[in-house]
């Protein structure tokens, strides 16, 4: 590093025109259609494009006091407290008119880093995105727990928003939503609907999710289940009668179920699984696919959990969850094989 990092030297060069420089890369990640910019010291900026990176053309390479203040001249005041503090940060950024940004800022051996998400400023609606009737259904449970899980990048978050969308658009209910930072901003359409960042409106999703219960909630949206005290708190809404929405970083369902009981101590797990078999309605899995015409497709599987999925998870036999996908067809579930051959018959996507 040419500097320790939040203490870019009096003196240094100038970064490469500051906030109106980053805009500059961020509406060039737009116009490649990109879903994210890496920016990075010691080398050029660089875009992930149907899930290969490539350079942004005619970008130079950062120096790491360059990419420093790069970063720093969009990130808010609070974020770049938590990065000098921290060496990592989390925050979201608009430019008016053409998106909003989920930004996550760190260090590396080179200096100063950072990967920017683009976050649509128009919602991707639940009918633009294709999502099947099957799917549609977990917007019409009355209560309980649904997970939307996937590797990174994935696109849950866009499924996400797909789904509070549809339920604005079709019930009339409160919704809460708990983010980190707060990614699609839902406008109040059929439903009541208040969003709460973590860091700004709340210490915490814990905190949050407590208060919560308290609020009057029909829906509540927790970006993400990063802890055992978040997951407990989100068992426990679920268990009271409300529609929880989260995501884990999980490639199936067996493995959704097995990273939440796993994070409690091994004495808790058993009661955590009583807990999870009660609270839990669905496991939405997806995944995204190069499409045939470019870009890149969905392919998911879906368990509406019912009575076998339950007692399979208070006995710990998560082998047997994928059965009860063939199972309870007739209530929604479909198998990421199902998909995957659906995906090919349509010419979509190539036959693996």
């Amino acid at each position: 590093m040419s500097s320790p990092v939040g203490s870019v030297p009096p003196g240094a060069p100038e970064a490469p025109g500051g906030t109106s420089a980053m805009d500059a890369l961020l509406l060039a990640m737009v116009q490649m259609r990109a879903s994210d910019l890496h920016v990075s010291s010691g080398t050029a900026p660089q875009v992930r494009h149907d899930g290969e990176m490539k350079p942004v053309p005619g970008a130079p390479v950062l120096a790491a006091a360059d990419a420093e203040r790069l970063l720093l001249s969009i990130a808010p005041p609070r974020a770049c407290e938590e990065f000098v503090r921290r060496r990592d940060a989390d925050f979201a950024y608009e430019i008016a008119g053409v998106a909003r940004f989920r930004a996550n800022l760190f260090v590396d051996r080179k200096g100063a880093g950072g990967v920017l998400r683009v976050i649509p400023s128009a919602i991707l609606t639940a009918e633009s995105l294709g999502l099947s009737p099957e799917v549609l259904e977990l917007c019409r449970v009355p209560k309980g727990l649904v997970l939307v899980t996937g590797p990174t990048g994935s696109g849950k978050s866009t499924t996400l928003c797909a789904l509070i969308d549809y339920i604005n658009r079709h019930r009339a209910d409160h919704i809460i939503t708990i983010e980190d930072p707060l990614e699609f901003v839902h406008e109040n359409k059929q439903c009541l609907v208040n969003q709460r960042q973590v860091g700004d409106h709340t210490n915490s999703f814990r905190d949050a999710l407590r208060a919560a219960l308290r609020e009057d909630p029909d829906v509540v949206l927790v970006g993400e289940l990063r802890d055992l005290e978040t997951m407990a708190m989100a068992i426990e809404t679920a268990e009271t009668g409300h529609l929880v929405f989260s995501t884990l970083h999980t490639t199936d369902v067996g493995a959704t179920i097995a990273r939440i009981t796993d994070s409690f101590p091994a004495e808790r797990q058993p009661t955590i699984r009583q807990e999870v078999a009660a609270a839990l309605s669905a496991v939405f899995v997806q995944t995204l696919l190069p499409r045939q015409a470019g870009g890149r497709v969905a392919a998911a599987e879906l368990l509406m959990v019912g009575y076998g999925a339950r007692q399979h998870i208070r006995r710990n036999a998560l082998h047997h969850l994928h059965q009860e996908i063939a199972i309870t067809r007739k209530q929604g579930s479909f198998s990421l094989e199902e998909c995957l051959a659906r995906l090919v018959k349509d010419g979509v996507v190539r036959s693996l």
